[in-house]
């Protein structure tokens, strides 16, 4: 007979002593005539009644307590009052029930007993305060991550990885920086100068002339730039990729992984240069053609305006496009899958990933401003013009100028490189965890053993 309530309903079984023959009509088992009727006071004997039946006034429910304050022998105590958390607490030792029941000698373990969720320790036994924490191999837990995560887990990478990462960053901000320097050097010198835009003489022709010369090298040096930040990314994708597993990797590893991959990336660059060259193409050109017409100042206006809603439409496309690079290194995608998969991860999320990454751009700006600020100084302080020239836009590029304030980008780089990279990475991850439930790919990579099925896992 179970004594647990709520298991068996009452009358379900036959009480102890009476016959379980088959019931007649009225309820109550038929009667044998070989064996004597009993009397109804006879002690040990249950009186012939209706059967049994419910009162017609029943407790409230949830309210099945011991009228007394002491149970009677055999009767489990009642449980304790509703603490915070999920509801009431079992009874500390054991579960809901006496001998045999839940929680008992023979019982399934019990709310709180012997192998029941009491004995994980910190997870749901323990003050029934929600789910256990998220596993945390690596860098980052395997959860949906929040913005501070994704930004304490690019600096903990570098932090942790910092051999490797600055390695790969410093010989990444050495190319693209003697590229640059060349560039200016050689070919953009005469094309910087400003005098146009100070002149308030200057005529419309003058000063449309020397906002292109100003464009195009700005554009110049922010293409080769670029390239060299999404090559430190691809570098990177592999090396945060391991670190969120909790794994270790050197730059050759990080290179053999990256290498079958570059000139897609390559690709992928060029491509995603030209939609925004394009765009900002037919964005000017009404304005441009307007201007040669002869209207100077109504094509100047007009393609002014046109600048600024093709940078707009192409800032847009961008971030669309921002997770196809660690998409096509982590997953081995074609240029045109890898902006598919970015378009895909990115939809339904475009200001969230716009936000984040304008952050660590922020971010990445001021650490950077912070280092070339300096040496941009010291650099004009040894050029002809001085830090005046500089700072009134009249000196030119000289190479002194060029090299101190190159050796400034190249350390601002070194330590910018690593967190843009870190954040473009661990955002498209964290992207795939909401959309794809990546984490239990990556808790299976990382060696985690019943992730995700409710059981306590063994690598948090």
């Amino acid at each position: 007979m179970n004594d647990t309530p709520g298991w068996a309903s009452p009358g379900s079984s036959p009480p102890d002593g009476q016959p379980s023959g088959p019931a007649d009509d009225t309820g109550r088992p038929e009667h044998d005539p070989a064996q004597p009727a009993q009397p109804a006071d006879e002690p040990g004997t249950q009186p012939q009644g209706p059967g049994v039946k419910w009162s017609k006034e029943q407790p409230p429910p949830g309210q099945w307590t011991a009228p007394t304050g002491s149970p009677a022998p055999g009767q489990a105590p009642p449980p304790p009052p509703p603490g915070p958390g999920w509801g009431p607490q079992p009874p500390a030792g054991g579960g809901y029930g006496g001998p045999g029941g839940h929680g008992g000698p023979g019982g399934y373990g019990g709310y709180g007993g012997p192998g029941g969720y009491g004995a994980w320790g910190g997870g749901w036994g323990a003050g029934w305060g929600g789910p256990p924490p998220a596993a945390k191999p690596g860098v980052i837990p395997l959860r949906p991550l929040g913005v501070g995560e994704i930004l304490d887990g690019a600096v903990s990478t570098m932090r942790t990885h910092w051999r490797t990462v600055l390695g790969i960053s410093l010989v990444v901000a050495v190319i693209t920086e003697i590229i640059v320097v060349l560039v200016q050097g050689l070919a953009l010198n005469d094309l910087t100068g400003s005098d146009a835009l100070n002149d308030p003489n200057a005529t419309p022709d003058d000063v449309l002339h020397a906002m292109g010369d100003s464009l195009i090298g700005s554009g110049v040096v922010f293409v080769v730039s670029m390239i060299g930040t999404v090559l430190a990314t691809a570098l990177l994708t592999t090396v945060t990729s391991r670190a969120v597993l909790g794994r270790a990797v050197t730059v050759g590893e990080a290179w053999r992984d990256a290498r079958p991959q570059v000139l897609r990336l390559f690709g992928l660059i060029i491509v995603v240069l030209l939609i925004g060259l394009g765009i900002l193409a037919v964005g000017t050109l009404p304005g441009v053609l307007v201007a040669l017409s002869g209207a100077t100042t109504a094509g100047t206006a007009l393609a002014v305006l046109g600048a600024l809603a093709a940078a707009v439409v192409a800032v847009w496309l961008t971030v669309r496009f921002s997770l196809a690079s660690p998409a096509l290194m982590l997953e081995k995608q074609g240029i045109k899958k890898a902006m598919g998969r970015s378009v895909k991860l990115v939809r339904g999320s475009w200001w969230r990933v716009f936000g984040i990454q304008l952050l660590a751009a922020i971010i990445a700006s001021i650490v950077s401003a912070i280092v070339v600020i300096p040496f941009s100084l010291i650099a004009a302080a040894f050029s002809g013009d001085g830090v005046s020239g500089l700072l009134n836009g009249t000196g030119g590029l000289g190479w002194t100028y060029l090299v101190v304030s190159g050796i400034g980008s190249v350390i601002g780089s070194t330590i910018t490189f690593p967190i843009t990279a870190g954040v473009t990475v661990l955002l498209y991850i964290d992207q795939r965890i909401r959309r794809e439930a990546l984490d239990l790919e990556l808790a299976r990579a990382a060696g985690i053993q019943d992730y995700g099925s409710g059981a306590p896992s063994s690598g948090s």
